[in-house]
């Protein structure tokens, strides 16, 4: 069974998680392709590319012109312990153990927009760069294309590795959108998180993500590998209901 989630926007570097193991991204030469790209464009025209302010166009534009394709140990981090955002305030790793970040490096992916697909233990850099930005690289009119199915592919080598080939999808729709579920052998399970509202069961994105990374928690804690198991998630009140799910989307639900 393999786990994938979306990466956060934000990244903080403050812990350094210095006592594990570590590994090296798989597709190293495409991000310093994206970085070439990325060096070409001005302060005025990452604020426009990525929608966001000044002080941050600055902070990733220096990034870019700075990235270095062997950087220092001090200035990478391991991928699962830097990113901050509501699926990984869910996942928690400050309480990991050992075995706990052993069994996520075989069993959880993180998509990646600059990396492509990234193992928990990989060592990055900082940077800002969502999938679906449209950003259009020297050949490629988005990242979409940019990665092709080589995001697919690696996906795939791992399954297969895994002996079971059943994906459990917890990313965002903007990052899912980069597997060629078409090509993929794999059987396809997504969870959906839905609160009690108005008379009918929602989806509420905020409380939706934080669920994907506390369900990601609890397979990692639990280290579940038979996909039944999963249908015993029930943190922060959710549910398996049974009368709202179909054999590809599982749905949890809260009252």
């Amino acid at each position: 069974m393999l786990l994938i989630i979306s990466p956060a926007k934000t990244i903080d570097f403050k812990n350094p998680k210095t006592s594990l193991q570590y590994s090296e991204p798989e597709f190293r030469s495409e991000s310093l392709e994206l970085i070439n790209d990325l060096k070409q464009l001005s302060i005025p025209e990452i604020t426009d590319l990525m929608k966001v302010s000044i002080s941050l166009a600055e902070l990733n534009y220096e990034r870019y012109q700075n990235w270095s394709d062997k950087p220092d140990k001090e200035l990478t981090r391991r991928a699962i312990c830097c990113y901050r955002g509501e699926v990984f305030n869910g996942l928690d790793v400050d309480d990991w153990s050992d075995d706990d970040f052993n069994f996520s490096q075989e069993h959880i992916r993180i998509l990646s927009g600059l990396y492509g697909v990234l193992r928990p233990l990989d060592m990055i850099q900082a940077y800002r760069l969502e999938m679906g930005t449209r950003f259009k690289t020297s050949n490629d009119k988005n990242l979409y294309k940019f990665w092709g199915d080589k995001i697919t592919d690696s996906l795939q080598n791992q399954l297969t590795g895994n002996g079971d080939n059943i994906l459990v999808n917890l990313a965002s729709h903007e990052y899912y959108k980069s597997v060629n579920t078409k090509k993929l052998n794999a059987k396809i399970i997504t969870p959906v998180f839905k609160d009690f509202k108005d008379g009918e069961y929602r989806v509420f994105a905020i409380y939706a993500k934080r669920a994907r990374g506390e369900m990601a928690r609890f397979i990692v804690k639990n280290k579940i590998t038979n996909i039944e198991d999963i249908k015993g998630f029930d943190k922060r009140g959710f549910l398996y209901n049974d009368r709202l799910s179909s054999d590809s989307e599982w749905v949890f639900t809260r009252d």
